[in-house]
This record gives structure tokens, sequence and C-alpha cells, in this order.
């Protein structure tokens, strides 16, 4: 029950499941090491490691969990598989949101077909897409409900992001960003939030218009940063960085199946929400990649304009069951964000083999 006697629901009746991008980067020099193919290969078709549209990243996924330990117990075991045959072709595996060094470009692409057809579409964007991110599924009872709640989640995406940004080092040195991957990303003609739309054919009216004017190759190609997944019943928020440790990664799946529980009880009991704009969410997307929990944004419910953290706060309470994101906050807060963490480790590796090696022993639980 809720402070004011209200039901909420059970949030460890939502399904989760996550998938997480990784680097793969040499261990001599701290570049992108073209070895997914090998390690794949040394890994024996493992299912939940797969290859990426880069030849210097993996992808994992968790099954469908129904609980959080579930969820840090899968991360953890298949980053620990992946570091280890990684380890093994002298390379780190490294949970960062963009190679610290240059990109290797279009040379480095997956001998896919629809990888290849993507480049031959987007050339030019296929070519810096090796960037990291975090995608969180959360378990939804049909398309339609998905879409009212993509609506209420558009003004926490920035919150995400802020909460996940893990990638300040980019081309050798500190971009400024907390998040170079979004900045990075967001140059996809469809990377951008959902729009409020009344119904699941109005999504689907969108998706179409998008791939009949080349914007997007497939329904799988539109990247917007939370959507309908094309192969899953579920709600796939997919703005954050991946994440530098399991336990970033388990807030952040704690915290997007919060806030679709969250939005299932305010459209129950018919509460509003402030009606942001898309050039205001975009704005706050922006702000956050920039200076990650201290961007600030707007409260949806006050009005207000607060910092993320401050923001983070006052939600909280509103959350069903917010006592575990409570904990693994208090925890962020006092080791500081995978872009912090890693403006440290920049500062004290003094070489970018070094800063690789403090990425790889950050990675592994």
């Amino acid at each position: 029950m809720r402070a004011d006697g209200t039901a909420t629901p059970v949030v460890r009746t939502l399904t989760v499941g996550v998938e997480e991008e990784f680097l793969l980067l040499d261990q001599a020099e701290g570049r992108p090491a073209l070895a997914a193919p090998a390690v794949l290969t040394l890994l024996g078709g493992d299912p939940h490691i797969k290859a990426e549209v880069m030849r210097y990243q993996l992808e994992t996924v968790t099954g469908v969990c129904t609980d959080l330990a579930q969820v840090a117990e899968e991360l953890s075991r298949h980053r620990t598989l992946a570091a280890r045959a990684a380890r093994e072709l002298g390379c780190h595996l490294a949970a960062c949101g963009i190679p610290p060094r240059h990109m290797p470009g279009l040379s480095a692409l997956t001998a896919d077909d629809r990888y290849r057809a993507l480049a031959a579409r987007h050339g030019g964007l296929v070519a810096g897409s090796g960037t990291c991110g975090c995608h969180v599924h959360v378990g939804v009872s049909s398309r339609e409900l998905g879409v009212q709640i993509l609506t209420r989640l558009r003004p926490y995406l920035a919150t995400l992001l802020a909460l996940s940004a893990n990638s300040p080092i980019a081309g050798g040195g500190d971009t400024g960003w907390a998040s170079r991957r979004y900045r990075q990303w967001s140059r996809w003609p469809t990377a951008a939030p959902p729009r409020a739309w009344r119904s699941a054919a109005d999504y689907d009216a969108a998706v179409c218009h998008l791939i009949r004017r080349g914007r997007a190759l497939d329904e799988r190609s539109v990247y917007f940063h939370a959507r309908l997944s094309p192969r899953y019943p579920t709600v796939e928020l997919r703005v954050m960085d991946t994440c530098l440790s399991v336990e970033d990664t388990v807030l952040l799946a704690a915290m997007a199946r919060a806030l679709v529980a969250l939005a299932l009880a305010d459209m129950t009991r018919d509460v509003p929400i402030k009606a942001l704009s898309d050039r205001q969410i975009v704005a706050e997307l922006a702000a956050a990649a920039r200076l990650g929990l201290d961007a600030l944004a707007l409260d949806p419910y006050t009005a207000r304009a607060l910092p993320q953290r401050d923001l983070l706060e006052m939600l909280l309470p509103r959350l069903p069951e917010p006592e575990p994101i409570a904990l693994l906050l208090n925890r962020l807060a006092r080791r500081g964000t995978g872009a912090a963490r890693q403006r440290t480790m920049w500062s004290q590796a003094g070489t970018p083999r070094r800063f690789a090696q403090l990425l790889a022993d950050a990675t592994i639980p």
C-alpha cells in the first residue's frame, strides 16, 4: 500500500530481461580488437553471448527474469564467461559505452547480411556505430498497454541516461560528456524519444512511415529510445549506456521495471503527469548526456526543474517497492557513476594500455 492508502501493483510480477553490449580491447595498446568471431567460437555457441555490429563488440542477453537476484546472477555469469574467453585471445572485455581510442570504421563490420544492408544504406552512421548500450525489457500484457506506458516513460528517459552515463573517454581523451555514446548514437535518424501515440496502430504507422522513407531498414532498426520490442512482448528501454559494473546494470533493471509499475499504477488511478514536448525531452537528454546526474529536468508531477539526482530522490516515494532501488542508489552515490569512475581511472592510468586494464577489472564482478 502507498502512504495514501491506495494499492500498488507488485513490481515482482513484472518480468525483466537485460541486453548488455561490450567492447573488446587489445591488451597491448587498448585499441578495439576485432576478435568477436574468435571469442564466440571459443565459447562454443553459447546462446546468451552474441555478435554485434562490429567485430570488436559482443552482446550478452539474460533470460526472462522474475527478480533482481536472478538478473544479477545472469549478468555476472555472462560477463565472466565472455571475459575469460577474451583473455585467452589477448583481449579485454570492457563495459564502456564508446571505444576510448579511435574506431576502426567499416573495416570492422561483422560479416552478416543485415549489417551489410545497414552499411549499404547508412555507411557513415554504421562506421561510427560501434558504441555499447544497455537495453532493458519489461514484460507487458499487450501492445496497446505498451504504447500507453511508453508515453508515461518519456519524462524519465533522461534520468535513465544520467544514471547509466559511462562513456566520457573517446578519441584518446576526455570528451567533456558523461555519455559521449549518446551523442554518437543520436545521429541515427530514428534514435529519438517515442511520441505520445494514442494506440498501437498509431505506433505501427509511425514505424512503417520511417521504413518507407528509408530512414530505417526494418522494424528492428527503428531505434526509439524506448519502444515496443520487435521480437518480444515487452517495452524495451534502450537509451542507456552499457554500465561499468553489474550492480549499476541491476539498478537500471530495477528502475526500468519500477517505472513501468508506476506507470501502470498511475494509469489505474488516472494520475496525470505533465505532457513534455519532444523538444523538451530531447533537451533534457542532451543535458543528461553532458552533465549526468547534475543535469536539470522537469519533475513530471510538479513541473519543477530539478537536478536529476534530486528528481530521483523525489521519485523514490512514488515507486512501488522502492527499498531495493534506494539501496542501489545509495551505493551508486558512494562509488560514483560509471562516467565519474572512468574519469578517475583515466587520470590514474597514465597510458591507454593501463586504462583498458582498469576498465576490464571494473567490468568483472
